[in-house]
């Protein structure tokens, strides 16, 4: 039977770029420490192997399956928990920002590439070509991973919901220049209105997993990784991270599982009920 709630359990994760194992056993045990809090589902960070756009990811990253999503599927298992994490992954010569949902047996679900993958970043990680969404206990669950979500890459999120998505899972790693503090909060509005709209619109959750940590190396090397994680439904935030590069924590949040979505044409008679199209 298809339950009515769930409990999330945001990872807010220190990631050192380029130190895939102390980076899987810190993530080791935010997963031990979130199903000790009963949490269903851990959320993990983007790029949580190597980090965010460090250098080691053209030679160092490794296929899915392979040694570090077998790492996060043993932690599944053992823990009876659902994960969903970022990943970098190696397919033949190309490198690809990706995500995975695995259930509480340890299998894989679900594998997701990025699709919006950032200029300064298209010298290391190739372009996704696909969207996917996975029936679970849960309701039905999409991956995409942060910057899909900025305002101008929402058809992606519509997309999800489009395919019956009731819950958008976005792995992240929001950075930001070194000089900038948490009184300026500058994802406030820039993460809180894409996501507000699309859980809005559709009625359905949006949650993210962000890292932690100073970047070394690559392109974006002095900036800082800040945290602010963050959860959304229709009628606001209902899960917030600390903002700061110091603020690893691990943030559970009570999730009510929306609706199953209408689908095909009826989506469209939805939205313009919902006063989207005229």
């Amino acid at each position: 039977m298809t339950r009515t709630t769930m409990k999330i359990g945001m990872g807010q994760l220190l990631v050192e770029g380029g130190e895939p194992e102390r980076n899987l056993e810190r993530a080791g045990e935010m997963v031990v420490d979130a199903a000790g809090q009963g949490c269903d589902l851990v959320l993990l960070p983007e790029a949580l192997d190597l980090a965010w756009t460090h250098p080691s990811a053209k030679t160092e990253s490794q296929p899915i399956p392979g040694p570090y999503s077998d790492v996060l599927c043993a932690l599944a298992r053992d823990n009876k928990v659902y994960i969903c994490a970022g990943l970098t992954e190696k397919d033949g010569k190309r490198v690809y920002n990706a995500a995975v949902l695995i259930d509480d047996r340890g299998e894989i679900l679900l594998k997701y590439r990025k699709i919006n993958v950032l200029k300064v970043a298209q010298d290391i990680y190739s372009i996704g070509r696909s969207l996917a969404v996975v029936e679970t206990p849960f309701g039905i669950i999409g991956v995409n991973i942060c910057s899909d979500n900025y305002f101008d890459a929402l058809e992606i999120g519509h997309t999800l919901a489009r395919m019956g998505a009731q819950i958008i899972l976005s792995p992240s790693s929001w950075t930001v220049d070194y000089s900038l503090t948490e009184e300026q909060v500058p994802y406030g509005e820039k993460w809180l209105k894409p996501y507000q709209s699309l859980a809005r619109l559709h009625d359905l959750v949006v949650v993210s997993a962000t890292a932690v940590g100073v970047i070394v190396g690559g392109v974006y090397e002095g900036k800082k990784m800040v945290g602010c994680s963050l959860a959304v439904d229709k009628n606001g935030i209902i899960g917030e991270g600390k903002y700061n590069e110091f603020a690893g924590q691990l943030v559970c949040v009570e999730v009510r599982i929306p609706p199953p979505h209408p689908l095909g044409t009826c989506i469209g008679d939805y939205l313009k009920a919902m006063g989207h199209y005229k």
